[in-house]
């Protein structure tokens, strides 16, 4: 008998594509989290290039207070960090070797599945032969972290698409990063963060769909567990190539700093600087807030800058404030105070940049 004819012994499609596919699997991984650093280093190089240049904070897209885009920047780092560890401990879940499950029984052929184990690269064997073969548990793992991977990717692809507008004028993205328009000759659109925006429904829908597939069927297997490989396959792709455009588009990015630190010179975002000048003061917080709100208001009302209001105005709403109430409004002194740890100071940003480029040098 020739050896070839013997090679499907004690063996199933089952739990041989269930072995394939935990193999792409794990192979993919460690691709993606190459990509992953490969977008970190672009972060935190530009985070480092714009380290002190001062730009406003939002929340609900309302100026809230200042921060730098070097600490912007690596808010990014941040979040694919937890991305990593989310992939690195779905690869260990996952590289467990189902060989010699066969279709759900096993085999009465005594099989090595520890030695054929090692030598596939596998931590350890299934120890349920049923479950080996009905298990998706993987696919979706694997599809959830790139679905998360890809929500944070949109969320930055969205800051870069307002940073570019004409409104916020705090970017520049490369011509080869954008397109033009079929009729407006005076537009740059930010294609690349648009498409990475758009492709993270994809991701969505691909975990959707292998979800929806396992949910209802009994075990073992069921030809419905096909249609695990194509959303499988169409996620890699995507987040693998997302992943390396937009490690290009921030590296080829730039930031215009006046305009930035512009619009962080607006003196109501340091309002909570205010309230806290009043606690210092021994003014309990919550009264502290209704004071400074008072003084917007008669900003607002008056047509006076906050930072302009005179000691007078500052007085008639109570004897709280003292004459050096407009101290508060001197933005690089504000910005310095900010010294908490995670607090975006320019020495806790450059301490955090220079923590990324010696983990991500490695």
């Amino acid at each position: 008998c020739a050896p070839g004819a013997k090679l499907h012994t004690a063996r199933s499609r089952n739990d041989q594509v269930a072995t394939d596919t935990r193999l792409y699997c794990r192979t993919e991984i460690d691709e993606i989290l190459e990509k992953v650093r490969g977008l970190q280093r672009a972060l935190v190089m530009k985070a480092r290039e714009y380290a002190d240049a001062m730009m406003p904070g939002y929340t609900h897209l309302q100026r809230a207070q200042p921060v730098t885009m070097g600490h912007h920047l690596l808010a990014y780092v941040e979040m694919l960090n937890r991305d990593a560890d989310r992939l690195k401990d779905c690869r260990r879940r996952l590289n467990v070797s189902p060989l010699g499950s066969g279709a759900i029984a096993g085999s009465t052929i005594c099989l090595d599945r520890h030695g054929i184990a090692v030598e596939l690269g596998f931590d350890a064997v299934t120890e349920n032969s049923m479950d080996a073969i009905a298990d998706r548990d993987y696919i979706m793992e694997t599809l959830f972290d790139l679905a998360v991977i890809g929500a944070h990717l949109s969320r930055l692809s969205e800051d870069v698409i307002l940073w570019c507008t004409a409104e916020f004028g705090f970017a520049t993205l490369s011509d080869a990063h954008t397109t033009g328009s079929s009729l407006m000759p005076q537009k740059k659109n930010p294609d690349v963060a648009e498409l990475t925006r758009g492709k993270t429904g994809r991701l969505y829908g691909n975990l959707t769909a292998v979800m929806v597939a396992v949910k209802g069927l009994p075990l073992t297997y069921n030809r419905d567990l096909q249609e695990d490989k194509e959303p499988l396959f169409d996620s890699i792709d995507t987040i693998k190539l997302a992943l390396d455009v937009n490690a290009e588009m921030i590296a080829a990015m730039t930031v215009n700093t006046e305009r930035a630190l512009e619009a962080a010179s607006d003196p109501m975002l340091l309002a909570t600087d205010l309230a806290d000048y009043l606690v210092r003061r021994g003014v309990p917080f919550r009264q502290a807030h209704e004071l400074v709100g008072k003084a917007v208001a008669m900003s607002i009302s008056t047509g006076t800058p906050l930072h302009q209001l005179s000691d007078d105005q500052f007085a008639s709403i109570s004897d709280a404030y003292g004459t050096d109430a407009r101290s508060v409004f001197e933005l690089t002194k504000a910005f310095s105070q900010r010294t908490n740890p995670g607090a975006p100071n320019s020495e806790n940003t450059c301490r955090r940049i220079a923590y990324w480029e010696n983990v991500l040098s490695k």
